[in-house]
């Protein structure tokens, strides 16, 4: 008769994220209210790893003894939370009122065009994710897009190609290619 083995559950990796989270939800364990705290439990994750990992929203649940689904509604609530990881270059595009009359339909088509995706997604080789945003305050060079931290203004459709092209080039030479 054969013998079944359980196998044990692999030990949660250790790595200084998850110990700088957990000493930040400890923190927020001893502060008034813990239970409210999901939140800042939720941006520091976010800020740590660049969107809410599954693996991880897991941990949270266990560490602050809140049920799973209620941080998965908390995250999907919050349009600010980030469900799957962003690309090395995430792109914001402005749809304020100035951007959208001066074109940010026209640079949007352009961008999946180009790249082959559309807001939410990341392309296939992790460069670059696109999102949606509702003023990024540079109205005067509208239609903006807003790369990792810099603004580029007045855009035109083939403008942004050329701007995607460079990134990608940057890339290459980072990488070493």
């Amino acid at each position: 008769m054969a013998k079944t083995q359980l196998k044990e559950k692999p030990a949660p990796v250790v790595d200084d994220k998850r110990v700088e989270l957990r000493t930040f939800i400890d923190e927020m364990k001893t502060k008034e209210h813990a239970d409210s705290r999901l939140i800042d439990v939720l941006h520091r994750t976010q800020h740590l790893y660049g969107y809410l990992p599954t693996e991880i929203m897991d941990e949270i649940a266990q560490a602050m003894q809140i049920p799973t689904a209620h941080i998965w509604g908390v995250a999907t609530f919050y349009h600010y939370f980030k469900l799957t990881p962003p690309g090395k270059y995430e792109i914001s595009l402005c749809l304020g009122t100035a951007c959208y009359v001066k074109g940010a339909t026209q640079i949007l088509q352009a961008i999946k065009d180009d790249l082959k995706i559309d807001f939410g997604e990341m392309t296939e080789d992790g460069l670059f994710s696109l999102g949606p945003a509702r003023c990024l305050g540079a109205c005067g060079l509208a239609p903006v897009v807003m790369i990792g931290e810099r603004i580029h203004g007045e855009l035109t459709p083939k403008k942004i190609v050329q701007i995607l092209k460079e990134y990608r080039k940057q890339a290459g030479k980072e990488d070493g290619k």
